[in-house]
C-alpha cells in the first residue's frame, strides 16, 4: 500500500501532539512534531540573545542548529544539537516567544525545507499550523483539530500544574488566545483551516474517539 502524507493542522491546545503520536504509532508511520522545531529554534535563539526582529541572525542560526527526533519505547525526545530539549521547549516562557520567532520568514523557510526533505517519501503524519496549507498541501489525508480557547487553557494549566508549574488558569487562557491571535495574524504562513481538511471539534471529545474518527478517516482516504 502507498505510504501516506498525514497534516494535522490546529492551534495550541487540541491535542495535535499526542494525536499525531497515536496516529503515526497505529499506522507504523513516522510521527514529526513540526511546532517543537519552532520551540527549538526559539529556543536556541533565546540562549544565545538573539532578538526576534533579526531575521538575519535567525537565518544564520536555522543553518547552523540541527534538530532531531528521537524515540525511546513509547516517548519520543526533542533534540537540540544532541542535547535532550524534551521539557525546555514547553516551559511557559519558551511557548510566549514561539510565535515571535516563528513569524520571521527565514525561520519558517528553513524549517518548511526540513520538514519537506523528511516527509517527500510519505509514511509520516506532521503536525502543526501551516502543514496542509503550505508545507504539504497534496497531503493525501488532512486533518484541522480544533477546541474552545476555555478548554484549550484548563488543559495547558493541568498540564503545567502537573509539572510543578505555578500557573493562574485565567492567565493561561489568556495566553492561549494571545498565541492564536499571534498564529492568525502573521503574514507569513498564518494558521489557517485548508479547504479539503477534516475538522474535528475535541472540545468535548477524548483522545480515544478522536483517534478514532482519523482512523476511520484514513481508511477512507480522506
Amino acid at each position: 500500500m502507498k505510504k501516506l502524507i498525514i497534516a494535522i493542522d490546529g492551534p495550541s491546545g487540541v491535542g495535535k501532539s499526542t494525536l499525531s503520536k497515536r496516529l503515526a504509532a497505529e499506522l507504523g508511520y513516522l510521527n514529526l512534531d513540526t511546532g517543537a522545531m519552532y520551540r527549538a529554534v526559539a529556543l536556541a535563539a533565546w540562549q544565545r540573545g538573539i532578538e526576534a526582529d533579526d531575521c538575519t541572525a535567525l537565518a544564520e542560526l536555522c543553518r547552523e542548529i540541527s534538530i532531531s527526533f528521537e524515540r525511546q519505547g513509547p516517548a519520543e525526545r526533542v533534540l537540540l544539537d544532541g542535547i535532550d530539549v524534551s521539557e525546555a521547549i514547553r516551559t511557559p516562557e519558551i511557548s510566549q516567544l514561539t510565535p515571535q520567532f516563528a513569524a520571521c520568514p527565514e525561520v519558517r523557510e528553513a524549517m518548511v525545507c526540513r520538514q519537506r526533505e523528511l516527509g517527500r517519501d510519505g509514511g509520516i503524519v506532521l503536525e502543526g499550523r501551516d502543514i496542509g496549507t503550505v508545507v504539504f498541501p497534496q497531503a493525501e489525508v488532512k486533518f484541522f483539530l480544533k477546541a474552545s480557547a476555555a478548554e484549550r487553557g484548563r488543559r495547558r494549566f493541568l498540564e503545567l500544574q502537573d509539572k510543578g508549574v505555578v500557573v493562574d488558569l485565567e492567565q493561561t487562557i489568556a495566553e492561549v488566545r494571545a498565541r492564536d491571535e499571534a498564529d492568525s495574524s502573521r503574514a507569513d504562513s498564518p494558521l489557517r483551516q485548508a479547504e479539503d481538511a477534516l475538522v474535528i471539534d475535541t472540545t468535548t471529545l477524548s483522545i480515544d474517539e478522536v483517534l478514532g474518527e482519523m482512523l476511520k478517516a484514513v481508511a477512507r482516504g480522506v
